[in-house]
């Protein structure tokens, strides 16, 4: 494994467990328990999606899980705002959790983003087909 893999691995995981402990501190509404379903949805497939990322056995695959991890992180950004926004938390936990996601999704964007731009270097420079080339790990 890329030791630069895991630390994104490590983040995502815990930001999954501290969403999971925040979401027990909310009022137990139907409200909250809708939101609160999908943030835990959200932000347990940014997790499992990074993780399938590290297995990706090709370029193309990298950059089409990297996506799908990006769109998870970004959306457990819009359900924590929304619990913020709509004041159904004020809590430093809820910011904290905030920045994190839009951290995450950070991260995933500008690797999806150096993904991309290295596979066509390698494709305009006569090199093994972008297609078909194989991550090393």
């Amino acid at each position: 494994m890329n030791p630069e893999a895991e630390l994104p691995k490590k983040r995502t995981k815990q930001f999954a467990l501290d969403v999971l402990a925040f979401l027990r501190t909310l009022p137990r509404t139907d409200t909250t328990r809708t939101i609160g379903g999908q943030l835990i949805r959200s932000a347990t497939g940014a997790a499992a999606n990074y993780r399938a990322v590290c297995r990706s056995r090709s370029d193309v695959e990298f950059i089409a899980r990297i996506g799908v991890a990006l769109e998870e992180a970004d959306e457990s950004a819009l359900w924590l705002e929304i619990l913020i926004e709509s004041g159904l938390t004020n809590s430093r936990e809820a910011f904290r959790l905030l920045d994190e996601a839009n951290q995450l999704s950070a991260i995933f964007a500008k690797s999806r983003i150096t993904s991309i731009e290295g596979m066509k270097r390698r494709k305009a420079g006569g090199g093994r087909d972008a297609n078909v080339y194989v991550k090393r790990a």
